[in-house]
């Protein structure tokens, strides 16, 4: 591992495991008046999300003051910056708020566009992942792959649905259908960046997902090609990271998934909808 992407990791480590923390003294004495609406699209805040973020923004600025930030809560800041950080200091929040342990903070270091520094920390868990680009993968300290399956039929895979799915035009439930007697079985975990760390280190064989912001995606991604698999859009070559959908699985397992995905489409799928 480079020198100076160790010691990138080792602050972001430090970061996302003081926010976990935070988040499991939350989830203690969580009320409904610490839980509001985000909107009516069934997604949810908590003062949890708030705070989480700011101490992961707080942390990062203090020793890198010059990087940029594109955060969930609090928006962005400096994205001409060479370092963006892409920060969500609570993916999974439904979860949170049910008492569900499969949530997670997130953050991965963009650099001039790509991810080469991720820490994904599932703390009621304590599961911390962690990749630096060229580095490799890494599970509490211990070296992770992805799965060596090579066939759906063998394959868990993993999905999600977007939360406006009400107003989208392809909200994935089409391609739920299209796999569900193609596999061994599908999860749905609720957060995209627990589905991708454990993608990462082979429990969950492939995962698929539309409707995806950036800092959703961007830690997770890079656990995944550093554990030796591949990241991409359903039509290859997009842009996982922007491109609002991902494939990721081990590389003999991504063409399969891919060629139910893309049956009878065009590289305009996924279309958007109203609000998407």
């Amino acid at each position: 591992m480079d020198d100076s992407l160790a010691d990138v990791l080792v602050v972001a480590q430090v970061a996302a495991r003081k926010a976990g923390n935070l988040l499991l003294e939350w989830s203690k004495r969580l009320t409904a008046e610490e839980v509001r609406s985000k909107s009516v699209s069934r997604d949810l805040v908590t003062e949890a999300d708030l705070a989480s973020e700011a101490i992961l923004i707080s942390a990062l600025k203090e020793v890198f003051p010059e990087d940029g930030f594109l955060a969930e809560e609090t928006g962005s800041e400096n994205l001409e910056a060479p370092h963006v950080w892409y920060v969500d200091p609570l993916d999974g929040t439904n979860n949170f708020v049910h008492g569900l342990p499969m949530y997670a903070v997130s953050l991965a270091r963009v650099t001039n566009g790509v991810p080469d520094v991720a820490v994904v920390f599932i703390p009621r868990l304590q599961e911390m992942f962690t990749a630096t680009k060229g580095g490799g993968s890494f599970l509490n300290d211990r070296r992770i792959e992805v799965s060596g399956t090579t066939e759906l039929l063998e394959a868990m895979l993993a999905t999600g649905f977007p939360y406006r799915r009400h107003k989208l035009l392809e909200n994935n439930l089409e391609n739920f259908q299209r796999l569900f007697l193609q596999q061994r079985g599908v999860r749905r975990m609720g957060s995209a960046a627990c589905d991708l760390a454990y993608v990462a280190c082979g429990r969950l064989d492939a995962y698929w997902e539309l409707h995806l912001s950036p800092y959703d995606v961007a830690a997770g991604g890079l656990l995944v090609s550093e554990a030796g698999g591949t990241v991409d859009t359903i039509f290859s070559g997009g842009s996982w990271l922007h491109g609002k959908n991902i494939l990721a699985a081990p590389p003999d397992l991504l063409g399969k998934l891919r060629d139910v995905l893309q049956d009878g489409r065009d590289s305009s799928y996924p279309p958007l909808g109203e609000h998407a």
